[in-house]
């Protein structure tokens, strides 16, 4: 493409009001009139790009603008919509939700303000009406408020529920561009993390065709794809994080999917070859490969079949003797001595850091982080901040005080949190998930 796409954001005041279901049907439905859509996820988020490239045919790139400085994050928007007609991104949960960073929170809000996209509003109509008109003009006037191009409201249950949300909209200016009726045949399955992965979900297809169908029958197409503005161009920006090597076996499948598309084309770009391997097939990491990367996922639902494929391990073990390993989140639970499963069953894992981790002990961990390395390695310099996230419900149950720390760890805000992660050797790890 040689024109930058216009583009939206859906967003929401909260959480579960069906940002996704609507995002995905309006890629589907755009890309059946024959446009190129592209997608975008606001903030720290593995699972919803997978779903847009299924929905649009089209990339789908992170945008987080905690962890992404301004002008990184306008150098990635711009890439993405190089590439397509029409960007339609989808916010992180509601629509000012972030932290408390001033001009940094990573809210929808402030990448809508960095890419000059306005917000699709999605307000769930349930045990509400009138309200749902206040509810959207209250988004509108808060301070710091992006520009709402219109609404959909969500989960209408009949046509008198109808009436009685178009009362509430009559008195105000903010146009509504569809209502959508209760169904939950519609809704996607979740699980702890999030949405069941795309690749996992039975028979996606004919669920996105279906979500598109009723997207297309009852909201305004034309309306919503006029209401897309222009992106702010933006050059991209070269980031500081290098590949960890020249040629790097990286985890992928079901066990091992959280690995951020921004960050696969920033090793790329800097010469890196990547070379994708299945722990859950045994394959152990390729012997060509001078690093390995263990991303986040579920190894917590695979743990005994981990813990049974010889190769993988063994062939794990070899590779760390003489190469650089990083285990992410569920890749570090795999680096660690052993894995305790949801029905308490513990399973040996690769024993490279000295940790034990539990999925049966849950307590949910989740926020920005700010990490600064103690000691170099292959894809960052000692001392250097790293700037991400962690979202986990598994714990450690041994081994926090064992062991060298891998990095300082902060919150959003700046406050001390404890060391975190473990180096031994060539093998490094923690929960933190890598953004910039």
């Amino acid at each position: 493409m040689n024109t930058l796409a216009r583009g939206m954001i859906v967003a929401a005041p909260r959480s579960g009001s069906g940002k996704t279901v609507v995002t995905l049907g309006l890629q589907r439905a755009f890309a059946r009139r024959g446009i190129a859509v592209a997608g975008a996820k606001c903030g720290p988020d593995y699972i919803d790009p997978a779903f847009h490239a299924a929905a649009s045919g089209g990339p789908s790139i992170n945008l987080d603008g905690f962890a992404m400085p301004a002008a990184m994050l306008r150098g990635l928007a711009c890439d993405i919509a190089s590439r397509a007609e029409l960007v339609i991104a989808e916010g992180a949960m509601g629509l000012f939700d972030g932290a408390r960073v001033a001009g940094r929170s990573g809210a929808a809000a402030d990448v809508a303000h960095l890419t000059g996209w306005p917000i699709l509003l999605v307000v769930d109509a349930e045990a509400a009406a009138q309200s749902v008109a206040a509810i959207a003009h209250g988004c509108t006037g808060f301070p710091g408020a992006p520009p709402i191009a219109g609404v959909i409201v969500n989960r209408v249950a009949s046509d008198r529920h109808a009436a009685m949300i178009a009362d509430g909209f009559a008195r105000i200016d903010l146009p509504v561009f569809g209502m959508i009726r209760r169904n939950p045949a519609l809704e996607l399955p979740s699980r702890h993390l999030g949405l069941v992965q795309a690749g996992e979900t039975a028979a996606l297809e004919g669920r996105i065709d279906a979500i598109a169908g009723r997207i297309a029958a009852e909201c305004e197409l034309d309306a919503i794809h006029a209401a897309a503005c222009p992106i702010i161009a933006a050059e991209p920006v070269p980031p500081a994080l290098r590949p960890p090597g020249r040629r790097i076996a990286v985890a992928h499948d079901a066990a091992f999917a959280f690995f951020y598309p921004h960050i696969e084309r920033w090793w790329r770009s800097a010469g890196a070859d990547l070379h994708f391997f299945s722990p859950l097939a045994d394959d152990a990491p390729p012997e060509q490969c001078d690093a390995c990367w263990l991303p986040g996922g579920y190894p917590e639902l695979h743990a005994a079949r981990i813990a049974g494929n010889r190769r993988f391990l063994d062939g794990l073990r070899k590779f760390a003797t003489t190469r650089p390993v990083h285990g992410e989140c569920g890749g570090y639970m795999v680096l660690g001595r052993s894995l305790e499963d949801a029905d308490g069953m513990q399973h040996a894992m690769a024993g490279l850091l000295p940790v034990d981790t539990s999925f049966a002990r849950r307590r949910m961990t989740l926020g920005y982080r700010r990490a600064t390395l103690r000691e170099v390695t292959g894809f960052a310099a000692a001392g250097q901040s790293l700037l991400g996230h962690e979202f986990h419900y598994a714990t450690i149950v041994r081994g926090a005080d064992e062991g060298a720390p891998l990095a300082d760890m902060t919150d959003a805000e700046g406050n001390p949190l404890p060391p975190a992660g473990h180096r031994a050797g060539l093998v490094t790890g923690s929960f933190f998930h890598l953004i910039a």
